[in-house]
């Protein structure tokens, strides 16, 4: 093990209801720590987020989203979300990586795009894919996550190597994606990148989220199925729908989207649980009946709504995890 990576591990009692000794973080958890914010739900109102290892090898992001939660996490920041974002050394990112990867037995996938657009230093003098991979490439028991609104793939077609590795895709209805996602690249442009890259065996993992109940939407997000399957088939999707914590509604300049926000829940506000449960069987629906597709999980939703739509949230499979 790399000399000065020391690891610390905690018991957690997992949504399954087994307890699994785990490692918390490397050192002092400035870049590989665990997400743990998300307390195992009990009321109907709780949301669902299994405890997963974030790899934060930088923060911000140069998109600009509307309701981007970062706009919160990042508020006491002097320049905020800027849009922009800070690299951090890439010497310690080495160091409590190879760390991590040499030491962990317990099989983990690492998300890289928690705090950070996971593509958004692809254009530096070393793209984090790069410098990254790589390491992965040398052991078989973890992955690393990439989680993006980005197109920028050049650097990722150009590594053989890559069976270690998930790239995540997040996509929204283009109409959606126009008004609140301005400064993302084109959906039809992050589906191009994800088609190519599946062509390359990369796997590859779809977030659609959030999901607004502007007018139309039905028709909307259909559209946006069609469009990914007849260009790749993903490994699994992930539904969300707009939510806003306070930090992240006091951060935004462009709040237009708040008045779809009705409802409380234990993560922040939501849209009202009718006009969701409408969103995610119509999609689901859709999805089961002309794809016979069913790899499906929901992101940062209420226990009461995994319940309604008859899915058990004790054995998630979403976006961050196995």
């Amino acid at each position: 093990m790399p000399p000065n990576s020391k690891l610390k591990y905690q018991k957690y009692r997992l949504l399954n209801n087994n307890v699994k000794t785990l490692v918390q973080k490397v050192n002092d958890g400035s870049i590989i720590t665990r997400f743990d914010k998300t307390p195992l739900p009990e009321k109907p109102t709780d949301v669902i987020c299994p405890h997963f290892l974030e790899l934060k090898w930088a923060y911000g992001c140069p998109y600009d989203c509307a309701w981007c939660y970062l706009k919160g996490t990042f508020r006491f920041h002097k320049n905020k979300i800027m849009p922009g974002f800070k690299v951090k050394d890439f010497d310690k990112i080495r160091l409590h990586t190879e760390g991590f990867l040499d030491k962990v037995n317990e099989p983990e996938i690492l998300n890289t795009g928690e705090i950070a657009d996971s593509l958004m230093y692809e254009n530096g003098k070393l793209p984090f894919s790069k410098f990254i991979i790589p390491m992965f490439e040398k052991q078989k028991k973890h992955k690393i996550l990439f989680v993006t609104k980005s197109d920028r793939i050049k650097n990722l077609l150009e590594i053989n190597s890559h069976r270690q590795v998930i790239v995540s895709f997040s996509l929204n209805a283009i109409p959606v994606a126009e008004r609140w996602e301005k400064g993302a690249p084109k959906v039809l442009n992050r589906i191009e990148a994800a088609r190519n890259l599946s062509k390359k065996n990369y796997e590859i993992r779809i977030r659609i989220d959030p999901m607004v109940p502007v007018e139309g939407w039905q028709k909307y997000y259909k559209e946006l199925v069609d469009l990914i399957f007849s260009n790749f088939v993903p490994e699994r999707i992930t539904f969300g729908s707009l939510r806003g914590l306070q930090s992240t509604l006091n951060g935004t300049k462009d709040n237009s989207w708040k008045v779809y926000l009705k409802e409380t829940s234990s993560w922040g506000k939501k849209i009202d649980f009718t006009t969701r449960l409408k969103m995610y069987l119509d999609i689901i629906e859709y999805l089961k009946k002309k794809y016979k597709y069913n790899k499906i999980a929901l992101c940062k939703e209420t226990k009461a709504m995994w319940q309604k739509l008859g899915m058990n949230y004790k054995n998630i499979k979403c976006n961050c995890i196995w």
